[in-house]
């Protein structure tokens, strides 16, 4: 007889990688320091904070450096996630979260790195969210060069 496979774990969704805990603070609009832990189940994330449990959808979260850079298959889940929310467009602290990620960075070389991973997602943000950015983008990319 042939035992049956069963995995003792689920599998991690592939869009777990862009899970960073200010992600999750910017989104939930708490304080890093607020989050206890976070758990990444198979189809959604579970929130540990000081005040609050929550469920949040891993297509809520907007693509970082250091992992794989999204694929088609990623801005499938995103979009999906966006029409169920009736948006056009990806939410607006994507806008925040990257305005941030471009005042924090350390050197030019870092900076272009955002600015690539903006390019990559742009046309999943609105029109003047992406001239937002270009406008962070510029003033850090100036600052960090000449000061």
């Amino acid at each position: 007889m042939l035992a049956s496979f069963r995995p003792k774990s689920t599998p991690r969704n592939r869009l777990s990688r862009f899970v960073t805990k200010e992600a999750i603070a910017r989104l939930l609009k708490i304080k890093v320091e607020q989050i206890y832990r976070f758990e990444c189940w198979a189809h959604i994330l579970y929130v540990h904070a000081q005040g609050m449990s929550r469920f949040v959808s891993y297509a809520d979260f907007p693509p970082v450096l250091g992992v794989e850079s999204p694929s088609g298959l990623d801005f499938g889940y995103w979009k999906r996630r966006m029409a169920s929310q009736k948006q056009r467009h990806a939410p607006n602290f994507w806008v925040d979260f990257y305005a941030e990620k471009f005042h924090k960075a350390v050197c030019v070389a870092e900076l272009f790195e955002w600015g690539k991973m903006v390019g990559l997602i742009k046309l999943m943000l609105s029109r003047i969210a992406v001239e937002s950015l270009r406008k962070v983008y510029a003033q850090e990319k100036y600052l960090l060069e000449h000061f």
